[in-house]
């Protein structure tokens, strides 16, 4: 373990995140908390974690919108820790991005020892987080989640920020409609592809200057969608 090797808990039972905090620093780690989203948003950006303990049960919105949000601009691990069992709530987290899930009672040597597997896995990932996304006259505020054009905010709906988010994070690349709709709907909404087109519909007519000749979002037919800053 290294100085560097810090850990955000968001966790909203204070007893519980008081245990696991309890439990890391008495093995050397530098550990931080939040019991929102909003918080944690926040925390990741001004402080990056190397690693993030995730319940998704919060009070302001769901973990795994957490996850999504925060995969357009981190590749920092995360662990979930939940007291959801079932399978479809796994697969959700994990499409979302999660890099691990573990099912509340847990034991704390089977924590810590995850938490040393992606740490292995994950070293440094938070030298190259930003949590601001530039192109043309945009600014995306990813802690806030706020897109700015010149200076001034454009009303976008949660998915069409989500969606505009990740393809700003990646720029260049050719995403698959599969890509899109399981990190901004999840892996239920894989064969919604009309659902896709019509976001980006919508998206074009918001930031492009001429939506019918697009310069940012770029269609790849039959494939996805290239982002172009």
């Amino acid at each position: 373990m290294t100085a560097r090797e810090s850990i955000l808990v968001v966790e909203d039972e204070r007893q519980i995140r008081e245990f696991i905090v309890s439990a890391l620093t008495g093995v050397g780690f530098s550990v931080s908390e939040a019991s929102t989203v909003a918080h944690a948003a926040s925390l990741s950006a001004t402080h990056p974690p190397s690693l993030i303990l995730l319940d998704l049960g919060l009070p302001d919105r769901s973990g795994i919108d957490f996850i999504r949000d925060y995969r357009a601009w981190s590749a920092t691990p995360i662990l979930v820790l939940s007291a959801r069992a079932e399978e479809r709530d796994k697969v959700d987290a994990l499409d979302a991005g999660a890099d691990d899930y573990l099912t509340k009672p847990f034991g704390i040597a089977e924590l810590r020892a995850r938490i040393r597997a992606l740490l292995r896995r994950h070293p440094l990932t938070q030298a190259t987080a930003s949590a601001t996304l530039r192109f043309g006259d945009h600014v995306i505020d990813c802690v806030n989640r706020i897109v700015r054009r010149n200076g001034l905010p454009i009303h976008l709906s949660q998915i069409e920020y989500r969606l505009l988010a990740f393809l700003a994070a990646n720029p260049g690349r050719v995403l698959t409609h599969r890509q899109l709709l399981t990190q901004v709907w999840g892996s239920r909404a894989l064969e919604s592809h009309q659902y896709l087109r019509v976001y980006v519909g919508h998206l074009r007519q918001k930031i492009e200057a001429s939506p019918a000749q697009p310069k940012h979002i770029l269609t790849e037919i039959g494939i996805g969608y290239r982002f172009e800053p």
